[in-house]
């Protein structure tokens, strides 16, 4: 058990994950204490208590192992009062410097923890920086390793080179969540529900759904729609039918003539039929993806996948054969009971499909996933090579055209790596870049998504919520679309 005590909870959220980082399995909890108070520094049962002294810009680490070692580092800053952000820099980097003494590891990305860590550098390339003064801050401030930061920079003038052809700050996009699945997979948290038990709700979801896009068709009169991107869930768990009345609607509601990206997240290649496949590209989907996770079939049905790896083979080629020319794939590395060799064997028939696109993510344990609830039991299954599986995914991408394009890290994500896609010149997904780098609102229709309205001076992003159960949302669908509305009265004309 780690403990962690604080005098306030200001750095919570930066102090907490980067213990994460270091501790990744192990318990942990945080209290707020009075350290002027003798009690609250009493020993305790935890292995290992971190307290963090704001007031004295002190922190201390004691360590219940053989040595009982106890470390303590102040770190005085002038600035305090001043700048919030650099406070928390020099705080985490203090923190990282013990933890990295008591534990002999480095992390890859130092001291970031955040989701975004390419942001950095895409609104410091933006404003006119130079790379080596975008690589100094990397190393200064946040201990980030010249591999990360080296990526982090590339993806940057990727993204940046992207978005000047877009217009996006003239732009907004759609998200439109579909929460139905086959089958749940053991690693996930989305907002999915099985398809076989709401199949007689579908209809009823539409008929929200539509009402919400409706609304859709009425905001940000003074911007063009840029993407439109429909994931979940897995979209084509809908039947075909469903799938057209959706697609129908959406080209007839949204003003579609502007939008350069029209993307439909079909995912779990067991919901993928030719009639579908027609519906889609009859209907302007440009964009689509066949995740497989992996090839291997014995990972697919341990996962819950529920199709075999010649089920995405099947699916790959159909799309093709009806024509569509912009496919990407999902792979994870880290999957339970997953090898080197299997990542490897992955690899070589992923070569043989050549997608344009593939994104890599490495395994994020959510809380709200079964993969969770199931850790202790499955702990001996749990690669501890998952480096090794990425750097492989890595140099595969490399030796086969594939540039990376964007990055994005989750929480408890393995080896505090990343998530990266690639894609070959042309073919990258842009409203991937747009929600990971925050350029402009994203208006989420659907159980489970959510607005981010970004402002038009960049430094201010507001989300509203959507619900996330079925039945809540189409029994609530006015209060969701009130939502909406209320805070486009207040602040649309600053987005």
């Amino acid at each position: 058990m780690i403990e962690i005590r604080l005098e306030d909870t200001a750095f919570e959220q930066d102090i907490r994950p980067l213990v994460r980082a270091f501790f990744s399995i192990e318990e942990m909890k945080v209290t707020v204490c009075n350290f002027e108070e003798p009690e609250n520094v009493i020993v305790s049962p935890s292995d290992c208590i971190l307290s963090v002294h704001n007031t004295e810009f002190v922190i201390d680490m004691w360590f219940k192992d053989d040595k009982k070692r106890n470390i303590r580092k102040k770190f005085v800053y002038d600035e305090v009062e001043e700048d919030r952000r650099l406070y928390k820099n020099e705080l985490k980097k203090v923190l990282y410097h013990i933890l990295k003494e008591y534990t002999g590891n480095e992390l890859p990305w130092g001291t970031l923890t955040g989701i975004r860590p390419t942001k950095i550098a895409c609104d410091y390339i933006e404003e006119g920086r130079t790379e080596d003064e975008v690589r100094r801050f990397y190393h200064e401030q946040y201990l980030c390793g010249e591999e990360k930061t080296e990526l982090s920079i590339e993806i940057a003038k990727k993204e940046n080179l992207l978005l000047k052809e877009m217009d996006y700050k003239n732009g907004y996009s759609i998200y439109i969540g579909i929460p139905f699945c086959p089958t749940t997979c053991l690693y996930c948290s989305f907002t999915s529900y099985p398809i076989g038990t709401y199949k007689k709700k579908v209809g009823e979801y539409l008929k929200a759904l539509f009402k919400e896009i409706d609304f859709a068709t009425t905001i940000l009169p003074h911007k063009k729609l840029t993407t439109v991107y429909i994931g979940g869930g897995t979209p084509t768990a809908l039947s075909a039918e469903e799938l057209e009345m959706l697609l129908e609607y959406i080209n007839l509601k949204l003003p579609m003539a502007s939008v350069k990206e029209f993307t439909v997240e079909a995912g779990r290649p067991d919901s993928i039929t030719r009639d579908k496949l027609k519906v889609m590209k009859r209907l302007g989907v440009k964009r689509m993806s066949i995740n497989p996770q992996t090839m291997s079939d014995k990972t697919l049905k341990f996962i819950g996948r529920m199709h075999d790896s010649e089920s995405v083979r099947r699916a790959f080629v159909m799309a093709r054969e009806e024509g569509m020319e912009d496919i990407n794939m999902d792979l994870i590395v880290g999957l339970p009971g997953e090898t080197v060799k299997d990542t490897e064997y992955t690899l070589s028939e992923i070569k043989k499909l050549n997608p344009d696109d593939l994104t890599v993510h490495a395994l994020a344990i959510k809380r709200a996933a079964a993969l969770k609830l199931k850790l202790n039991e499955l702990s001996d299954m749990i690669p501890t090579d998952t480096a090794l599986q990425q750097r492989l995914t890595y140099e595969f991408a490399r030796e086969n055209g594939y540039e990376p394009y964007y990055l994005y890290r989750q929480k408890n994500i393995a080896d505090n790596l990343e998530n990266v896609g690639y894609a070959r010149s042309g073919k990258e997904g842009l409203y991937n870049i747009l929600i990971m780098e925050e350029k402009h609102p994203i208006i989420g229709l659907g159980a489970g998504s959510s607005c981010k309205f970004v402002f038009r001076e960049g430094n201010r992003i507001e989300r509203t919520e959507n619900v996330k159960f079925v039945m809540d949302y189409i029994e609530r669908i006015d209060e969701m679309i009130e939502r909406k509305k209320k805070f486009l009265e207040e602040f649309g004309e600053m987005l």
